[in-house]
């Protein structure tokens, strides 16, 4: 009877992990330059993480099938002399998911009798012999008791991959962020300049404590090859506009009576005028702008840096016309948008859910941003035609009341 051959016997699994984890370095090396200053860090990561990370294999014991009952035979000595006996043999076939490898290398922890199995592509083939008269019950028995000692062996190996896979991830991210510093440093530019910052003395403060700022584009990578620097808004200002909208959306919040009679046209000026109430341009004038049917925008030389799409909710449609217009007005170097939803009917926390439900069903969705409840989502979608230009969307609810009814 094939008892089968000999598990985790091929190898230390730490020695081979530790191999992996040095050749990162060597993979990152490997990217073309212009590839790595312009492409999203994640859409870097992903595939690294796919080749490197290690997934610990799982029995399915669910989808255990009989593959054979056989006759088999033993031989064994009865007074001195070899006798051969009959006996069942059945073979089971027991899948598996994960890395087939990890079956080949002793953990750290291990025991000195190592189970024994064929392992095939997907599946194990585990052996049992008894008694011809064995009932279904010991053969179950026996089973089982050979999965357990797999299971153990696998238990302590997953244990080191977890492990490794937790190194990996940070090795992965350290080398890309590195080489694409020393990249940078060697070109003499930053991937994103901060802005300088220049107080107002007649800025609002009322409202945030934020100065009023002086927009002066930094500068990202684009996709085109070479690598070009690009004006972009910095996340630094960035976070600050979205602040001043979101106090004014909380100022408007708490004046119900006076907002019921502003249109969608009228709150977007309101915007508007607070925006600049707290920002400036080169020029030290209005920064923020409205041309044609873009409500919101930041435009720098020939090109807008920052769109904000402004929309009263009517409905799901609303929300896809939004997010079509707002992509419609980027172009592949715009990287940072806003959404702001005037929730005037319907039950804001329902309306706020299906929003989010439906920028993540957008074909040009790619992963969520952070999560800030209650006050903002952030989305990353990618520009139209471009799945490697990311856009950071920030997702604003304004709950409002009804436009008033003129008398």
């Amino acid at each position: 009877m094939n008892p089968g051959s000999k598990l985790f016997s091929n190898g230390e699994l730490a020695r081979s992990l530790d191999h992996q984890l040095g050749r990162i370095a060597n993979s990152v090396a490997g990217i073309n330059e212009d590839r790595l200053l312009s492409v999203p860090e994640p859409d870097l990561v992903e595939p690294l993480e796919q080749e490197f990370l290690v997934e610990a294999p799982a029995l399915d014991r669910d989808g255990i099938v009989t593959h054979s009952v056989e006759d088999g035979y033993a031989t064994v000595r009865e007074f001195g002399e070899e006798v051969r006996l009959t006996q069942t043999a059945v073979t089971f076939a027991v899948p598996f998911s994960g890395d087939r490898s990890v079956f080949l290398l002793r953990p750290s922890s291990f025991t000195f009798s190592a189970p024994s199995a064929d392992l095939r592509d997907g599946e194990l083939l585990i052996y049992w012999s008894g008694p011809l008269n064995a009932d279904a019950g010991a053969i179950r028995q026996g089973l089982d008791e050979q999965l357990k000692t797999i299971q153990k062996w696998l238990d302590w190996a997953a244990l080191q991959v977890a492990a490794y896979n937790q190194q990996a991830r940070q090795r992965i991210t350290q080398e890309i962020q590195a080489r694409k510093a020393r990249i940078l440093e060697r070109r003499n530019i930053e991937a994103a300049l901060g802005f300088p910052m220049r107080k107002r003395s007649d800025a609002a403060t009322y409202t945030v404590p934020v100065t009023r700022r002086k927009i002066v584009p930094a500068r990202i990578a684009g996709t085109v090859s070479p690598f070009r620097p690009e004006p972009v808004l910095d996340d630094e200002q960035y976070e600050a506009a979205l602040a001043v909208l979101r106090n004014q959306r909380n100022s408007l919040e708490r004046s119900p009576s006076t907002v019921a009679q502003l249109t969608e046209e009228d709150i977007r000026n309101i915007l508007l005028v607070g925006l600049n109430s707290h920002f400036e341009g080169r020029a030290a004038g209005e920064v923020f702008n409205c041309t044609g049917k873009t409500d919101i925008l930041i435009r720098e030389q020939d090109r807008n840096i920052f769109i904000g799409e402004c929309k009263i909710w009517k409905g799901p449609k609303a929300i896809n016309e939004a997010l079509d217009q707002l992509l419609g007005y980027l172009v592949w170097r715009d990287t940072k948008a806003a959404l702001l939803l005037f929730i005037r009917s319907g039950v804001p926390s329902e309306v706020i859910a299906k929003t989010h439900g439906m920028i993540r069903e957008h074909a040009n969705f790619k992963r969520d941003g952070r999560n800030e409840t209650g006050e903002r989502r952030d989305f990353v979608l990618h520009a139209n035609g471009d799945p490697a230009r990311e856009i950071k969307l920030a997702f604003l609810s304004f709950v409002l009341p009804k436009v008033s009814e003129p008398d």
